[in-house]
């Protein structure tokens, strides 16, 4: 049995009850919900941070989001599946999941990672939303944490599939485009905005004398993917 008990403040409670409700759950033993918050900068020792409910929440995400899209898109291959489950489960869709849920409020950091913008950071976002997972896991069991996920990832799931995000028109245009036009796909990026944690990206695309873009994406990586998207569906590749 996975034992779990500290000592928290009133006012911690009254912060937790708050998430609770908003995120739709209900803990049994609250102590599992907090440590799902302590970032490894606000410990002294390692083992009393999330990192171990991490561990376990990223084994459990994987498995129920695998389920739900094995049965919900039956004609998909096994390719198809793995690289539409890599872009929900992936940093940036976990982030994007983390700030609906206002997880950035109930953060515990150490001062330094705090005063460096950590509550914005994506990684310690995405990392603490696995830490919750798996601690509901283990408070609540399986089914409770399955619906939880099931809820959450909806949206995420839907701009997945809307987008095509899951499919790397950066490969496949590159790819095409050495034995077609015998040249390489040149991305500029046009400009940036925003501070250094939360930047945003416009990136234009060159190839066989056409231009795409600028698209805009919150990482260089997203906004190249974006424009080369365009290029693919202007090129039939």
């Amino acid at each position: 049995m996975f034992l779990f008990s500290r000592n928290i403040s009133n006012e911690r409670k009254k912060d937790l009850q708050v998430f609770q409700k908003r995120a739709g759950i209900r803990f049994k033993n609250l102590s599992l919900l907090d440590c799902a918050f302590k970032h490894k900068s606000s410990v002294k020792k390692h083992n009393d941070s999330n990192e171990r409910l991490e561990f376990l929440g990223d084994s459990v995400l994987g498995l129920i989001v695998a389920s739900i899209i094995f049965k919900q898109f039956q004609n998909y291959s096994e390719g198809d599946l793995a690289r539409l489950k890599a872009a929900i489960v992936s940093e940036d869709s976990l982030a994007a999941i983390a700030l609906d849920l206002h997880i950035s409020e109930y953060l515990l950091l150490g001062k330094g990672e705090e005063m460096s913008g950590g509550k914005a950071k994506k990684a310690i976002l995405a990392d603490a939303l696995e830490a919750i997972i798996g601690a509901l896991y283990l408070d609540s069991g399986f089914k409770s944490v399955e619906a939880f996920v099931g809820r959450i990832i909806r949206k995420q799931l839907q701009l997945v599939v809307e987008h095509r995000r899951y499919e790397d028109f950066k490969s496949r245009l590159q790819e095409v485009a050495q034995r077609r036009f015998k040249e390489l796909p040149k991305y500029t990026v046009e400009k940036t905005d925003g501070p250094d944690h939360d930047l945003t990206f416009w990136v234009s695309l060159y190839i066989a004398g056409k231009t795409f873009g600028p698209c805009v994406g919150k990482s260089k990586k997203d906004a190249e993917q974006e424009a080369a998207g365009l290029a693919c569906k202007h090129f039939n590749i």
